[in-house]
């Protein structure tokens, strides 16, 4: 079922952003007047799922879900219609048209998504805010992964600094870590402050052993609620009890004793816990999943969450700069890609379904349309054949030589980067096949 959900709000989010980017190109086609042939959401080789005409134009959804395209009259693209290109250019077609023109229709489709995506994050800080917690409000400090422990973290302990950055909150840190190469940190411990020297290079220790979460909020196990049917409610476990340890080991946080129970996943063990200050003991089977049905209290009850809200037309300006934070921040991951480690974790379609949650969500589903739409544009723009920007490139050379590329070069660019595209994507989603098949 979960796979369902994450597949559904992959293949919405994916829909709502190429048949976007497509109008994008569409728009300032019909503003100058250049003939669209073709508008698809996904491609059509061979047949299409379901198709009209209006117009000059055929509107329609193709069967292979790798994107969608507008075709243009008269323009080089991944059709190949080497056919029109021989026939002397024609008023509507875009070969026809001014650089300026011609230039502004590749660009379209980038502009609308760098415009949705700074609608959707205004969208998103008007009807929900913007909560966080501040290191100073995780009481009970944070549980980290083992490379934390590694380099001398213990659960508990608070970042303050990452060098001589200021630390807000803990999803700071890995960011900091991956971007710039830090050299220390500044660690609470109790009472006491001081600096732990970092190993060079922690970033690409992060991307090799795929730390998807560095650090957690340490939170107390009270129970909010029990599933009905499962093996906590057939033991006896209550809302309200304090769960402290799993078959005799401490575990009195949650991360904790989630991590406990796993290890008795389709077995019996017993679960400790408090209930109106008396420690109490149960038998309780774990299922294969490595759960017993229960949920915990909300992290709200035991941590500072900081909320702030906002108007309509304040939402605007803070949306465009969330926007443009996240744009800097994946330019600057974008140099990863090129060390061994960051190779091996480039996905496909896999990698990019695991963004959304396991239950539908609609802030975490357009928080990430958001995050797509800016990798779809900056991805779109790169100056490579067969994407915008390989057209924008060229069209830039045409401005500034003042006259066209030789369209057997056009044509021979393009057929090389429809290539390049194709051996990325193969190799893309073999990653995501070679992780799910081994790890």
């Amino acid at each position: 079922m979960e796979f369902l959900i994450k597949a559904l709000q992959l293949i919405l989010s994916l829909s709502i952003l190429v048949i976007l980017h497509e109008f994008g190109h569409f728009l300032f086609a019909r503003l100058f007047n250049t003939r669209v042939e073709k508008f698809y959401l996904f491609f059509d080789p061979g047949f299409s799922l379901f198709k009209f005409k209006k117009g000059d134009t055929e509107y329609g959804m193709g069967w292979l879900p790798l994107g969608g395209y507008v075709k243009i009259s008269g323009m080089i693209d991944e059709s190949m219609d080497k056919e029109q290109m021989k026939q002397p250019p024609k008023p509507y077609e875009f070969r026809a048209k001014p650089a300026w023109q011609r230039l502004l229709i590749m660009i379209g489709g980038v502009l609308v998504n760098f415009i949705l995506a700074m609608v959707i994050f205004w969208m998103i800080l008007f009807k929900w805010g913007e909560s966080y917690i501040p290191v100073e409000g995780a009481q009970y400090g944070y549980s980290y992964h083992p490379i934390g422990h590694e380099i001398g973290l213990q659960d508990g302990d608070r970042i303050l600094y990452v060098d001589t950055f200021k630390v807000n909150t803990i999803r700071d840190v890995p960011n900091y870590v991956l971007l710039e190469d830090p050299s220390t940190f500044t660690v609470q411990r109790g009472d006491s402050v001081f600096k732990l020297d970092l190993p060079e290079e922690l970033g690409k220790l992060f991307l090799s052993e795929n730390v998807k979460i560095f650090a957690q909020y340490r939170m107390p196990f009270v129970v909010d609620s029990v599933v009905a049917g499962m093996p906590a409610e057939k033991a006896g476990i209550e809302k309200g009890d304090s769960l402290v340890a799993v078959a005799g080991i401490k575990a009195p946080f949650f991360e904790e004793f989630v991590d406990e129970l796993f290890h008795h996943k389709d077995d019996t063990t017993t679960v400790s816990f408090y209930r109106d200050g008396e420690l109490m003991s149960l038998p309780i089977n774990v299922n294969k999943s490595g759960k017993i049905g229960l949920a915990p209290k909300s992290p709200a009850n035991y941590l500072d969450v900081k909320t702030k809200e906002y108007g309509f037309f304040e939402a605007f300006p803070a949306g465009i700069k969330k926007g443009t934070n996240v744009l800097v921040s994946y330019v600057k991951q974008l140099r990863l890609i090129f060390t061994k480690e960051g190779a091996r974790q480039v996905g496909g379609f896999g990698t990019i379904g695991s963004l959304f949650p396991a239950s539908w969500d609609w802030f975490s589903f357009w928080t990430t349309t958001a995050l797509l739409s800016i990798i779809l544009a900056f991805m779109n723009i790169l100056p490579i054949p067969a994407l915008d920007g390989g057209h924008v490139m060229f069209l830039l050379y045409e401005i500034v030589a003042r006259r066209k590329p030789n369209e057997k070069f056009m044509e021979h660019a393009q057929l090389v980067g429809m290539i390049i595209l194709i051996a990325l994507l193969l190799y893309a989603n073999g990653n995501d096949l070679f992780r799910w098949l081994f790890e």
